[in-house]
C-alpha cells in the first residue's frame, strides 16, 4: 500500500500518471489467467459485443476460468497451437458481471463457460459462439495452418468427443453440485448419476486406440483435449464418493498419466484446474462437506426393513420393482394396510432428511401408493389414507422411510 499526502495540483497529476501505469501492467485477472489490465468494469447499457471490445482489442476473446473442464478443451488447442494473446485473449466472465449477467448470457444463453467473441470480420457473419466443441472446431479451422491439426475429421476422435459431450458432461454435476441442483441430466439422484458416469468412462475406454500415447494414436486429437480435463474431475472427485475402485479404468488411467507427465500442455491444464479445485473449492469453500455421499453419508444402523428387502425375513409382498417394495403390515390397524418403502434408504431414515435428490423416489412411492389404493383385491374400497410417521413425536418406530396405505373401511378423523 502507498500512502500519499495530497498537497498541490502537481501531486494530483502524479497520482493520475501512477494510475495509468497500473492500468498498463500485465497482471492475473479474476479468471486466474494473465491478461493486460484494460477496462475492469462494463456498462450495462452496452451490447455484449461492445462490452467485449472494451475489454480487449484482440481478434477473439475466450471467456473462461481455469477450473472449467469444458473451457480447458479450448485452452489445450490455444496452448498447443501457441496462439498469441492478440489472436485469442482469455478473460474471465466476471469482467462482464458473471455467468448469469445479461452481457454474458447474450454470448452464452445457458450461462455456461466457455464463450467466444469474434472481434474481426468473419465470412460467417458470426460475432460470438458458445459450447466448447463448437468453439474448438471453429478455432481449429481458423488456425488450421498453425501447430497440430487435432484431427477434426478423425472418426475415432469424433466418437469419443460425442460420447463425452452427451454422456459425461451432461451429468458431471453429480460430482460437485449440491442437492438443490438436482436432477442432473436424466438422473434424479446422485448415486445413479455417479454409476452412469463411471459406466460411460468405461465405454469411452473401449473407443481408444491400442497404439500411441494419445487416444487416437501418435498424434494429439480433439478427443484428448475434450476428455483429459473431465478426467481431472473424475480422478479428484470420484474417490470422495466411492473409493472401492479406481476412478478411471486401467487403459484410460494410463493414457491420463502419460499426458500429464509427458505433454507439457496437458500438464499445464492439469495444474490450472487442480489449483482451483484444491485451493478454492476444497480448502476455502469446503464444497464437498455438505454433499451427499461425499461429506454426508447414511450412517444410521440398519433396520428390519433391510432384512425384508434381502428376503431374510418373510413378508407378504404386494408390489415390487427395482426402486420400491410394498408389503402387508403384520400389525394392521385397518382391514387393508400396506407399507411402501424405498429399497435403497439412501439417507431417508425419515422424511425430514429428504432433499431434492430424493424427489424421484418419493414420487415413485406416491404413485405406488395410489395404485395399491385402487386394488380392491387387497381390500381397498372407496379411497384410502396415506400416512408417514416421522420421528419420536410422529410415532415412527422403524427408521427407514415408509408410507402406510390404510383402507378397507371408512376411517375416523385424524387426531
Amino acid at each position: 500500500l502507498i500512502a500519499l499526502k495530497i498537497q498541490d495540483t502537481y501531486t494530483m497529476k502524479s497520482i493520475g500518471l501512477f494510475a495509468l501505469l497500473l492500468a498498463a501492467i500485465d497482471i492475473p485477472n479474476a479468471s486466474g489467467f494473465s491478461t493486460a489490465r484494460k477496462a475492469t468494469t462494463t456498462k450495462l447499457t452496452m451490447s455484449s459485443s461492445e462490452a467485449a471490445t472494451q475489454l480487449s482489442n484482440s481478434d477473439h476473446i475466450l471467456f473462461d476460468m481455469p477450473v472449467s473442464n469444458n473451457g480447458a478443451r479450448v485452452r489445450a488447442i490455444l496452448y498447443h497451437k501457441q496462439l498469441s494473446q492478440q489472436q485469442v485473449d482469455i478473460i474471465s466472465p466476471m469482467k462482464l458481471g458473471g455467468l448469469k449477467s445479461e452481457e454474458f448470457m447474450a454470448l452464452s444463453p445457458q450461462g455456461l463457460m466457455p464463450a467466444l467473441t469474434i472481434q474481426k470480420e468473419h465470412a460467417s457473419g458470426m460475432k460470438h459462439l458458445s459450447e466448447s466443441d463448437t468453439i474448438a472446431r471453429y478455432l481449429l479451422a481458423e488456425y488450421a495452418g498453425m501447430g497440430p491439426s487435432f484431427q477434426p475429421d478423425n472418426p475415432r476422435s469424433n466418437q469419443i468427443c460425442r460420447w463425452h459431450d452427451v454422456y459425461l458432461t451432461t451429468i458431471q454435476g453429480c460430482l460437485y453440485k449440491p442437492a438443490s441442483r438436482f436432477p442432473v441430466g436424466d438422473y434424479a439422484d446422485r448415486k445413479s448419476a455417479i454409476r452412469a458416469f463411471q459406466k460411460n468412462l468405461k465405454v469411452i475406454e473401449g473407443f481408444m486406440s491400442d497404439e500411441g500415447m494419445y487416444l487416437c494414436g501418435d498424434e494429439v486429437s480433439l478427443a484428448d483435449a475434450s476428455l483429459f480435463p473431465t478426467c481431472i474431475f473424475a480422478k479428484y472427485m470420484l474417490p470422495k464418493f466411492d473409493d472401492s475402485e479406481p476412478p478411471l479404468p486401467p487403459k484410460l488411467n494410463a493414457w491420463f498419466d502419460n499426458l500429464r507427465m509427458k505433454d507439457s500442455v496437458f500438464s499445464k491444464i492439469y495444474d490450472e484446474i487442480m489449483d482451483t479445485l484444491v485451493t478454492s473449492w476444497e480448502e476455502k469453500n469446503h464444497r464437498w462437506d455438505s454433499i451427499w455421499l461425499a461429506g454426508q453419508r447414511d450412517e444410521a444402523p440398519g433396520t428390519i426393513f433391510d432384512k425384508i428387502i434381502a428376503k431374510e425375513i418373510p413378508a407378504t409382498i404386494v408390489k415390487e420393482d427395482e426402486h420400491i417394495l410394498a408389503f402387508k403390515d403384520i400389525n394392521p390397524v385397518s382391514p387393508a394396510h400396506v407399507l411402501i418403502i424405498p429399497k435403497d434408504r439412501n439417507g431417508l431414515t425419515n422424511l425430514r432428511k429428504a432433499s431434492a435428490e430424493h424427489t424421484d423416489i418419493l414420487g415413485k412411492m406416491l404413485v405406488a401408493a395410489g395404485e395399491i389404493a385402487n386394488d380392491t383385491e387387497l381390500g381397498f374400497g372407496d379411497g384410502a389414507r396415506f400416512v408417514i410417521n416421522d420421528g419420536n413425536d410422529g410415532g415412527q418406530e422403524v427408521y427407514h422411510l415408509h408410507l402406510h396405505v390404510l383402507g378397507g373401511r371408512k376411517l375416523g378423523p385424524m387426531g
